[in-house]
């Protein structure tokens, strides 16, 4: 790493630590309130999902399964009444496996390896690296969305465009992560945090930001702001994902969480679309089909 880059590292560190310190929100997987398993948990609750809309999922959860081997003994039926509308309803399935394989594999405890958590049901990169930096405080660069917008900005003055993560951000990502074990947890979370609440993607609050003064993105008049990778957005409403989301409610809040087909017939007008989705949420080992065409949950 260059002098410069150096240098670069150490000033937006000072910024960063000073601001988290005063300006991190509160939520109670942070700050050591939780252990490995809490953290867990919020990280993959948190994918594609605000954290403030997460928090009380992760309450009602905690209270419910505050261990991994007590999620493990749960039904799959609670799982997904507990998840909600939480959204991508199969993570619910893949934390439960999860759980399983900590407790036959780890006798209970969340791994403390890169290559024990990744080898879970439904941990990838991004959730192994935050466990590891977040609970267990190793030095190792977490990088997520929100993470690789501010440093594209901050450091490289360019925006990101989303899509996998490419060799250049991660070594920008480790570059420009701190030496100190300590420090490099502090700024995996600050900069997280910036990205979340600060160096939005359409409208970052630059007046706000703690970089500003040393922001190449800024300084370079901010090139092509809130673009992304050309993809036609579609609606959510009528969606494949959205009719999924309706047959899931109609169970959660059915007596005993089974339907006969007449009444989830009545969730959504198209019955081609409705049928094709109960085929994928039973594919999926979301929903129960019996032989009359009722539905459960499992």
């Amino acid at each position: 790493m260059t002098d410069q880059r150096t240098q670069q590292a150490q000033n937006m560190y000072e910024l960063l630590a000073s601001w988290w310190q005063e300006s991190a929100r509160d939520f109670p997987w942070r700050f050591g309130k939780t252990d490995a398993w809490g953290v867990l948990l919020s990280e993959v609750m948190s994918q594609q999902t605000p954290m403030t809309r997460v928090l009380p999922y992760w309450l009602n959860w905690m209270e419910l399964w505050p261990t991994p081997a007590d999620l493990a003994a749960a039904s799959v039926a609670e799982v997904i009444t507990a998840w909600g509308t939480l959204g991508y309803p199969r993570r619910a399935l893949r934390l439960r496996e999860c759980a399983q394989a900590i407790v036959t594999e780890h006798g209970g405890t969340v791994p403390s390896t890169y290559e024990q958590l990744v080898a879970l049901p439904g941990i990838g990169d991004y959730t192994a690296s935050a466990v590891l930096s977040f609970s267990y405080h190793e030095r190792i660069p977490v990088i997520d969305t929100n993470i690789r917008r501010v440093l594209s900005r901050a450091v490289v003055g360019e925006e990101s465009f989303g899509g996998s993560v490419s060799a250049a951000e991660r070594k920008t990502a480790t570059q420009m992560l701190p030496s100190d074990r300590e420090q490099s947890v502090v700024w995996n979370q600050a900069v997280m945090e910036l990205g979340a609440t600060i160096c939005t993607a359409k409208k970052p609050s630059c007046d706000d930001c703690p970089l500003r003064s040393i922001c190449a993105f800024a300084a370079a008049g901010w090139p092509r702001l809130g673009e992304k990778r050309t993809r036609p957005k579609q609606s959510f409403v009528g969606t494949n994902r959205h009719v999924r989301g309706l047959i899931l409610k109609a169970l959660r809040t059915a007596p005993k969480h089974h339907l006969d087909y007449e009444s989830v017939a009545k969730v959504w007008e198209d019955s081609v679309q409705l049928d094709l989705c109960i085929a994928s949420l039973d594919e999926d080992g979301l929903i129960v089909m019996h032989d009359d065409h009722s539905l459960a949950l499992p």
